[in-house]
């Protein structure tokens, strides 16, 4: 990702072990390039959310210590319930070569070990020995039973293990049947009369092949593994023995039948599990992700969560809401446990594979070659000899020329003379070109600054004779744009630190930086890159009136903006019961009108009991916000002018406060990076209401305008004699000589640092400076004309 959005909170939700089943072949290879690839995708992510236990250590290669577990993705339950729909038990079994009345018992085991005959099932196996003794290896129970071991893959040694235990037993013929774990293993659950679960390895987490056979409706029997009895009441929704107990098997077994068939209580626990399943883990799950999403995210300020992850409770699937995603998924990933091995390139993760290979340099590896090519470093020989052709090269190019020149030439056509001198031209010009912007922008009223920082907010800028872009980052800057670089114009810029507490101002302190050299237009502007994204920026229809109204009104102390507070922020439907200030201290960590009362009485020196707060108005109107607005070019050199003081002031007290490093006005560690920009946002509000200026809202969509908080009305609430121009430049000048006679008030000292420092003193030392450059130079010529007089003029012999 690129900047503004490399700090964006990134989680991953991985529910399959493709890639952990693929990591193994690429080492085999020789990619060692695409896993380190692999981790460092893996490493951007601020959590990787797996389903299963099972998954991190499948994973455990790429763990770079962000990998989480939240059980209860209702994926094995929706994808159960989308299988049960095409699929029918009769037609499994007949496609299988069961009969309908064969009583067919699925035996599963630990998911650690679904690839592998292991010794989980030699352990299972012991323990089912008296069950398959009675049930598979005598004809005397009247009905025919078989059992199902799903484990490992399709091939012949697994059956034949198996086969030689049912030998062993002297079990009936076929009464015992292996499938891998590639193999349809919802149609395999779908088809059994019992699932059990036969594993003697305890998880952390619930099965999910158990999940899936409640959800089908087919009663379970389970060992009293605490996960086990943590989500199902033994008599209920399934059925519990004590494990490693072949006689508690026996008569868990029992319970589930009567004269060959399931019996009436089988029946009963089955439905109850299937509704169980639904929302069995929905409780966990949804907390977990509430927790994870607690821990990861930095919510604004302003953002009212609605209730702690602690008080989630009793809560459901709401299967509506996402039954048209699930759909999708359960129709792309229908059985994940055989997609691993089923040889469809099905998952995203072979795209991704093509793609991070194709824009790489591999080594030349295949499959029967082991030995890997080393990469071939040049040597000092290899750059000696590069050398050599080098210079030979060039006194032979040296030489050709001189014949060419020598030679007589046929100057050619004169179409083909001029269109070799164009395209020179063209080559010539590419560099330096500029966009067509800037060539419409010559002889415009106005011209608004987008200010961004960082190519990833490139999208979200416009492009035109209207707007220039104002980056921030040097190296973020548009190629094929005449962007202005705020870094190159205020150094102070450059510092990460400096940069992160101004934010979007310190754009606006780096035009008026000797403005004359940029900005020559009546009126200016700014936009930040997020009101387009937040959908605020001004339509071509808007832009029309605001350019059609500034040409018929030219002059006029007004403010025009289009991003208002009540859109920004996500507090809208409350505005009527927030005032101003209410808003500023709900986005600055409840500080806001602490903080701009001991910045303004610092900034004027008022005592402890005077009032340092200007009211605002309580009732409605837009207030300006995203820093996007136009007025006259000399207002905004008078905004900039009370924005640097009360910058600094701000800046003093953080300074001097007993923790330096820490910020008062956020929450979150952006917030507290960025620590004034919330503020300052909303900053040319006092100003300008206070100033008695005329502040106009124009409609971003329609191009409507409407006068914001009349100056009639404000009229008794001003404190104009704060804001006053004259007051104003006064105090500029005062600060202007401290800093010219280094006297800092503190170091470092920002003020300083955001702008021009002049004042009258400097002015006379300048003129001062010039009238004795002056008068210096006409010493040096009256000097010289003296010297020819006395000596005469004499000129310097040929060659000497």
């Amino acid at each position: 990702m690129q900047e503004p959005f490399c700090s964006v909170p990134l989680i991953w939700i991985i529910q399959e072990d493709t890639l952990a089943n693929r990591l193994k072949m690429y080492e085999n290879m020789g990619l060692d390039r695409l896993i380190s690839d692999w981790k460092y995708a893996f490493s951007r992510a601020d959590a990787v959310v797996f389903p299963e236990f099972s998954f991190p250590m499948l994973y455990s290669e790429l763990d770079t210590g962000n990998l989480f577990v939240i059980p209860g993705s209702p994926i094995d339950v929706w994808a159960a319930e989308s299988y049960i729909k095409t699929h029918s038990k009769s037609q499994l079994r007949k496609e299988n070569g069961y009969d309908d009345d064969d009583l067919l018992v699925l035996i599963v085991g630990s998911s650690f070990f679904y690839y592998e005959l292991s010794w989980d099932y030699a352990v299972a196996m012991h323990d089912l020995e008296p069950l398959l003794l009675k049930y598979a290896g005598s004809n005397d129970v009247g009905f025919t039973s078989k059992f199902i071991f799903l484990c490992g893959n399709s091939s012949k040694d697994y059956s034949d293990a198996l086969q030689d235990v049912a030998t062993r037993l002297r079990l009936n013929q076929g009464s015992m049947k292996h499938y891998g774990i590639n193999s349809d293993v919802n149609g395999l659950i779908l088809m059994a009369d019992i699932v059990l679960y036969g594993s003697s390895q305890e998880e952390q987490g619930f099965p999910p092949l158990l999940t899936r056979a409640m959800s089908f409706g087919i009663p379970i029997i389970a060992p009293d593994y605490p996960v086990i009895r943590k989500y199902v009441i033994d008599g209920v929704h399934g059925v519990i023995f004590q494990r490693n107990d072949p006689e508690a098997i026996r008569k868990a077994f029992s319970r589930l039948i009567s004269k060959g068939q399931l019996s009436r209580f089988a029946h009963t626990v089955a439905s109850s599990g299937a509704l169980h399943a639904k929302n069995m883990f929905a409780a966990e799950c949804i907390t977990g992700y509430a927790k994870l999403l607690e821990c990861v995210f930095d919510f604004p300020s302003e953002v009212l969560l609605p209730s702690h992850a602690s008080q989630l409770n009793n809560t459901v699937w709401e299967w509506s809401l996402f039954s048209r995603e699930l759909d999708q998924i359960s129709i792309d990933t229908e059985d994940m446990y055989q997609r691993g091995s089923s040889g469809m390139n099905s998952s995203i993760v072979y795209d991704l594979e093509d793609d991070m290979i194709n824009h790489m340099p591999i080594k030349n590896v295949s499959h029967d070659n082991s030995e890997d090519l080393e990469e071939d470093f040049p040597t000092m020989l290899d750059w000696d000899i590069l050398s050599e052709i080098e210079s030979s090269e060039e006194v032979e190019m040296l030489e050709r020329e001189e014949m060419e020149e020598r030679m007589e030439k046929q100057i050619g056509e004169w179409d083909d003379i001029y269109r070799n001198a164009r395209k020179s031209e063209k080559l010539r010009f590419e560099t330096n070109e500029r966009d067509e912007g800037e060539l419409e922008r010559t002889g415009q009223a106005v011209c608004i600054y987008e200010i961004y920082n960082g190519a990833g907010g490139w999208p979200f800028l416009h492009h035109g004779s209207l707007y220039r872009g104002l980056s921030l980052s040097t190296r973020a800057r548009r190629l094929r744009s005449d962007d202005v670089d705020a870094v190159g114009r205020l150094p102070i810029l450059n510092d990460t630190y400096h940069c992160n507490i101004l934010c979007e101002i310190g754009g606006m302190f780096s035009i008026a930086n000797g403005i004359d050299d940029i900005h020559k237009r009546p009126w200016i502007g700014f936009q930040s890159w997020r009101a387009a994204g937040r959908k605020v920026s001004l339509s071509q229809k808007a832009e029309d009136v605001l350019e059609k109204t500034i040409q018929q009104n030219p002059k006029g102390d007004v403010i025009y903006f289009w991003a208002s507070l009540d859109k920004d922020g996500g507090i809208a439907g409350n505005n009527d019961l927030l005032t101003f200030w209410s808003t500023c201290d709900i986005m600055n960590a409840g500080r806001c009108r602490t903080a701009f009362e001991d910045a303004f009485r610092r900034m004027y020196g008022l005592p402890s009991n005077v009032e340092a707060l200007p009211p605002m108005p309580e009732g409605g109107g837009h207030w300006l916000a995203l820093h996007s607005w136009v007025m006259p070019t000399p207002s905004f050199l008078e905004f900039v002018m009370f924005s640097r003081m009360f910058v600094d002031s701000l800046h003093s007290l953080h300074i001097n406060s007993s923790k330096k490093t820490d910020c008062s006005l956020g929450f979150s560690a952006t917030e507290k990076k960025h620590c004034y920009c919330r503020l300052l946002e909303l900053l040319v509000n006092v100003w300008a209401y206070h100033s008695a200026r005329k502040i106009v809202y124009i409609d971003p969509h329609s191009g409507s305008l409407k006068e914001q908080h009349l100056v009639k009305q404000r009229m008794g609430f001003m404190w104009a004699k704060y804001f006053n121009i004259t007051l104003l430049k006064s105090m500029d000048e005062d600060l202007a000589e401290a800093a010219d006679d280094n006297d800092h008030p503190y170091e470092p000292w920002l003020w300083p640092l955001t702008g021009e420092v002049y004042w009258q003193g400097i002015y006379e030392r300048e003129r001062e400076q010039r009238y004795r450059l002056k008068m210096d130079k006409k010493r040096k010529t009256k000097e010289k004309l003296l010297d020819r007089l006395k000596h005469g003029y004499r000129q310097k012999t040929l060659g000497g």
